[in-house]
């Protein structure tokens, strides 16, 4: 039987974070991946062989912002194993059905003036909104740095320059009743008080929604920063995809004497005494874990599908229940779509450059447009009779992903996984057949064409994933690829719950990482490395206990 100090249950990008973490200091590990490949949500492939061949697709995961909240990158050397990050600039272009467009640059100047055009008072409107996000994240950039219960970690991690965020964002006792509001209200109506326009509200809403949630709902006013991040460390994309990000990962965990097995799906960890001490594949292979077991799928699968009833009962009778009951997982999820193209899209109609297409395209005509495509899809109705999306056309930015002169275009359609009514039918009982997504895909090009004309002309060939599939493929619970909702309840110490929140679990030696734990989803790899930071305490603890 072979034995390993730790192994860690999927090799998405937080898996390998940790393994690195946990190799580098010494320890053995061992990852076990599913999949044909390692990865998870952040690989790149090339998915139409057939129809198009030498056009490199991601699968997922795209723009990356919040691995550079963190040190992983640095830390872990990876541009020594071939990480090249590409900046988006401009990062956001959302063309409005009027004529007019939103351009926003990494340079908040030009930003503003380019608002200016329609609103000045929108445009000081918008600097100001940004200086406020800017110092939010400056002031809470030391919390995802650490497990999140370890407050007296947090606290010796503020420098002068992060104080200063803290005092900008609630210096005041004014400024602190503001906060709060600004937490628990919806990005819906803080955008109604900032703004006037729908050029700003709109996209600024499409990109709050990706958290997945309508701007009405409560709490969820969180992803209003993520512009603001656009504007201070910016949005890049690894040099040949996503799935760069993960190669220099594999390459750096085998260099120190990792282990990966892909092909291997777990089906039960196997828990002795309340001690995880290994894990059980398909096929009935059993694989030893001296110091401990890490998961990097969700919670609610590892703990109601992996582990026996019994042992998990005997470490806490009460978890069962909570991640049953108390974890929130609403119905919306994405329907993927990604093209083979023979030239970009051409928004003509927009003095069309195609420096626009750098970052990311939105297609959100207005916040109300939005509210829709979200809410729809949680009540299991499809939002495609007046589509939202979000897109981009990476091959712009990075040629090196399709053969010379052509492109790939990445289109994320919010849609349900469950369709109302159709219970029991399609993929898993979701409803979705492969007909259905397609005539979705149909209609969500017939919207882009609306402002890109060429863009029907130009597909050479396409694949749609639905959202049924896509769940099955990254083995995700209703196709969230966040593990579950990034609502204010589920976030920093109640991510997934209170009780397992600091990345250990009742189970000794159970360990959690990946999108299901603090900060959350995205390409990070923050969750990865906080996991190894705790595992690693715990020895030093376990050791001086001897």
């Amino acid at each position: 039987m072979e034995t390993y100090d730790a192994i860690v249950i999927g090799a998405g990008h937080n898996g390998l974070v940790c393994a690195a973490y946990l190799l580098k200091a010494g320890y053995s590990v061992l990852l076990l991946e599913k999949r044909s490949v390692p990865g998870g949500a952040a690989t790149t492939e090339e998915v139409m062989p057939n129809e198009a061949p030498g056009f490199k697709f991601n699968l997922c995961a795209i723009d990356h912002e919040f691995i550079f909240m963190g040190p992983v990158i640095e830390e872990l050397e990876l541009d020594k194993y071939g990480l090249e990050y590409l900046w988006c600039d401009p990062s956001v272009f959302c063309p409005h059905p009027d004529g007019k467009y939103f351009l926003a640059h990494k340079s908040l100047e030009k930003t503003c003036a380019e608002i200016a055009r329609y609103s000045k008072r929108d445009a000081q409107k918008y600097r100001e909104f940004i200086n406020f996000w800017s110092h939010l994240m400056g002031a809470i950039t030391p919390m995802f740095n650490a497990a999140p219960q370890h407050f007296l970690e947090i606290a010796t991690k503020y420098n002068y320059e992060r104080l200063y965020d803290v005092f900008a964002t609630i210096g005041s006792r004014k400024k602190v009743f503001d906060f709060v509001r600004t937490l628990v209200t919806s990005p819906e109506d803080l955008l109604n008080e900032w703004f006037d326009t729908e050029i700003v509200k709109a996209p600024l809403a499409r990109l709050a929604a990706e958290i997945g949630a309508p701007p009405s709902q409560k709490g969820t006013t969180s992803g209003l920063m993520m512009l603001a991040m656009r504007h201070n460390q910016g949005i890049a994309r690894p040099r040949g995809g996503t799935g760069a990000l993960t190669d220099a990962l594999v390459k750096l965990v085998k260099s120190k004497g990792g282990v990966i097995l892909t092909e291997q799906m777990v089906k039960e960890v196997i828990v002795d005494d309340r001690v995880a001490v290994g894990v059980r594949v398909a096929g009935g292979k059993e694989y030893r874990a001296n110091k401990g077991v890490i998961s990097n799928i969700d919670a609610q699968r590892l703990f109601l599908e992996l582990v026996e009833p019994a042992a998990l009962d005997s470490a806490d009778p009460e978890l069962r229940n909570r991640i049953e009951r108390r974890i929130v997982n609403n119905n919306e999820t994405i329907l993927k779509i990604d093209c083979a193209l023979s030239e970009v899209p051409r928004f003509e109609a927009y003095h069309h450059r195609d420096e626009y297409l750098i970052g990311t395209v939105l297609i959100a005509d207005s916040m109300q447009q939005v509210e829709e495509a979200h809410t729809l899809a949680n009540m299991g109705q499809i939002p495609d009779s007046n589509p939202s999306m979000y897109l981009d056309v990476p091959t712009v930015l990075d040629p090196s992903m399709a053969p010379e002169g052509k492109h790939t275009m990445w289109i994320e359609f919010f849609a349900p996984y469950q369709i109302a009514g159709a219970e029991g039918t399609g993929l898993q009982g979701t409803g979705w057949t492969d007909e259905l997504k397609n005539k979705v895909a149909d209609r969500v090009i017939d919207k882009l064409a609306d402002y890109a004309p060429n863009i029907k002309n130009s597909i050479i060939a396409r694949r749609v994933e639905s959202p049924a599939e896509l769940g099955e493929r990254l083995g995700a619970y209703k196709g969230n690829y966040y593990h579950l909702d990034m609502t204010l309840d589920q976030m920093i110490f109640l991510r997934p719950l209170p009780e397992i929140a600091n990345y250990k679990t009742p189970i000794k030696g159970l360990y959690l990482t990946g999108a299901g734990t603090h900060p959350g989803g995205s390409i990070s790899g923050i969750p990865g490395r906080n996991c190894a930071k705790v595992f690693l305490r715990s020895q030093k603890s376990f050791l001086g206990m001897l």
